[in-house]
């Protein structure tokens, strides 16, 4: 009853500045939300006048999707949730539009393999474009480097981060998009991180998205072997220990890194408390000593012997540790390449990973504090399919869990959630995606550039604060009225975003935005803290 009081006087006092511009008030009546939202913010609850199957159906929606489109639930309940759930566990059967279709084959980015990529823009492409210009003065030349090296990043970026959004508010096979973007998270990788931004959308698009619903193994597998990761986590560097002798002239090896074998352990399988210890950490290391980037992409030496992997990595014989290595209580023999594939082996069947995983899923698609319940059926569940993510998922969503109504929009959305809940709510496709890419990096989620390896945050702790929350409802008002930048867009209307996501406002919510300014009505629902939860 005082939150609904508080905003029906915060709205009476704003609409009171007659001196005030059109945006001023908008922006009054956003502190305000904001001010509200933090201060009373609402226990999520079933909207208690929508129907026991349209709330079903919203959930659903929330869940398994970046948020519902209009005109979603009236497909859902047309074809049945089951159906529903079905269809998004098996993307393939979902056909893509053609104009999104065609804008995804023609992104560069994404559809070059890695070492062509380093061909194309790595740093003998960026010596060779500077040259062609180069002036004779160091000063002049060095600058000349540096702009094509900021130019190829900015095309390479946006190229990727624009493909991952348009999918994230566009593609009708959502479940594949959440979990390309959840699995991205678990296998971190940072496109400011030398390299990286050279393979960021090859490794979302040939090691993330082919096995975002398949065997965990596979996952491990080709992210491990991927230039992307084995540059991020600096195992392109990891040889074995003599090669650090003083004199032998591979600057670039200086014995045993240790980063990616730890970061393997403790964030992509076992968990942090997983059982391992630091000599396992240097076993496992051993183990990957020689794994790195083929011969010129990043100055190393090879050897004889060596050979470029699927996914654009190279295994070299010559910087590897062959001796025989104990991981977990178990030997390896030091057989050479075949050690990798073992030491994943051990790892992936491990009853901590199945755990860590599991842990990690329920709370993704249930609860910041998943139940003990849910996450003992997903640990059995992955013993008994050898880690089978689809029937994990199929697990989840047919789970009581996941069905209780205290677990109904408890989950707060991070920024990239919540811009794409909002474009795919107002039913916008745009033209220019460099604002949302911009106002994400605003509220510390710039896409494709977490800068350490155990990704985003998951949590309503992590993204709530006042500040973020005016940030959004800014972002909400700049879309409502039509006025983000490089996009033409009309103003929103209320009605058109109410029916997308129907029934998950309160009464409170309802009254303040019938008594807001025409122009305000439909980025105070955007702005509003139901529509901050999913």
């Amino acid at each position: 009853m005082f939150q609904q009081q508080l905003f029906q006087q915060l709205v009476r006092t704003a609409r009171g500045r007659r001196t005030a511009s059109p945006l001023q008030r908008m922006m009054a009546l956003a502190g305000m939300v904001a001010f509200t939202f933090t201060t009373l913010m609402p226990q999520a609850v079933w909207a208690q006048e929508a129907g026991a199957d349209d709330q079903k159906i919203l959930h659903v929606l929330n869940r398994l999707t970046y948020g519902p489109r209009p005109g979603d639930a009236d497909d859902v309940k047309s074809m049945g949730i089951e159906k529903f759930i079905q269809l998004q566990l098996h993307p393939e059967s979902i056909p893509m539009p053609q104009d999104l279709a065609a804008y995804l084959q023609s992104n560069e980015s994404i559809n070059t393999g890695a070492l062509e990529m380093f061909q194309q823009y790595g740093p003998p492409a960026i010596k060779a474009a500077a040259d062609a210009q180069k002036t004779g003065n160091d000063i002049e030349d060095r600058q000349l480097k540096q702009q094509v090296q900021r130019k190829n990043y900015q095309k390479l970026y946006s190229e990727a981060a624009g493909a991952r959004l348009r999918r994230a508010v566009e593609s009708p096979r959502q479940l594949q998009e959440v979990m390309t973007d959840f699995w991205f998270n678990h296998f971190n990788v940072s496109a400011d991180k030398g390299l990286c931004h050279l393979w960021i959308g090859d490794y979302e698009q040939d090691a993330i998205r082919p096995y975002c619903m398949g065997k965990f193994r596979d996952l491990v597998e080709a992210t491990s072997h991927h230039p992307a990761m084995l540059f991020y986590l600096d195992n392109w560097q990891n040889t074995k220990a003599s090669d650090a002798a003083p004199g032998n002239g591979k600057s670039k090896f200086k014995g045993l890194n240790e980063n990616f074998a730890r970061e393997l352990m403790e964030l992509h399988t076992l968990g942090v408390d997983g059982g391992y210890t630091q000599q396992d950490v240097i076993q496992l290391a051993k183990v990957l000593t020689g794994l790195g980037l083929p011969p010129g992409r990043g100055g190393q030496r090879v050897g004889a012997g060596g050979h470029i992997e699927k996914f654009g990595a190279y295994f070299d014989p010559a910087r590897h540790d062959f001796s025989d290595k104990v991981l977990l209580g178990v030997t390896i023999k030091g057989t050479g390449e075949q050690e990798i594939e073992q030491a994943i082996d051990l790892l992936c069947h491990q009853p901590a990973t199945a755990h860590h995983i599991s842990y990690q899923l329920a709370q993704y698609f249930v609860a910041d504090e998943p139940p003990k319940t849910l996450v003992d059926k997903l640990t059995k569940k992955y013993e008994q399919t050898d880690g089978d993510i689809r029937a994990m998922l199929d697990e989840i969503f047919h789970s009581p869990e996941f069905w209780d109504k205290k677990y109904a929009s408890a989950k707060f959305k991070n920024p990239y959630r919540y811009v794409v809940s909002s474009l795919r709510a107002a039913n916008v496709a745009l033209e220019d995606y460099k604002p949302v890419l911009g106002f994400c990096a605003l509220l510390g989620m710039p896409t494709y550039r977490c800068l350490t390896p155990d990704g985003y945050k998951n949590t309503q702790v992590a993204w709530l604060s006042g500040d973020t929350i005016l940030q959004r409802i800014q972002f909400a008002t700049g879309l409502g009225s039509g006025k983000l930048p490089n996009n033409p867009l009309d103003p929103l209307k209320s009605q058109d975003v109410d029916k997308a996501v129907s029934g998950i406002f309160t009464q409170s919510t309802l009254d303040v935005v019938a008594q807001a300014p025409p122009p305000l009505k439909a980025s105070l629902l955007l702005g509003s803290p139901e529509f901050m939860n999913y």
